[in-house]
């Protein structure tokens, strides 16, 4: 099976938050950072990632991703601030 990320994207602290589901992270985080396809990240700037799971089934991933997307605002700040508390980028620690 492969692995599936969940991971959530922001313009910068407490900016413009993206929701997104990949089977490789580090591609598709450096697809949005280089604005490599049009839509809402490249829109809103949303390039730094702030925050990701990690699914070894792809359907969990999928619904995950679901159900962050309808969670409100605050509550995916909460999120993102119990494991990233000063909003760094992760893009680095995922790219070996």
């Amino acid at each position: 099976m492969k692995q599936m990320f969940v991971y959530i994207l922001a313009s910068q602290r407490n900016g413009t938050l993206y929701v997104g589901v990949t089977n490789n992270l580090s591609r598709r985080i450096y697809e949005h950072k280089e604005n490599a396809v049009q839509g809402f990240s490249a829109k809103y700037h949303t390039h730094r990632l702030v925050y990701f799971e990690v699914y070894q089934d792809t359907q969990n991933a999928i619904r995950r991703e679901k159900v962050l997307k309808h969670w409100k605002r605050e509550w995916k700040i909460n999120l993102i601030e119990e494991k990233n508390p000063d909003w760094n980028d992760l893009f680095d620690t995922i790219v070996k």
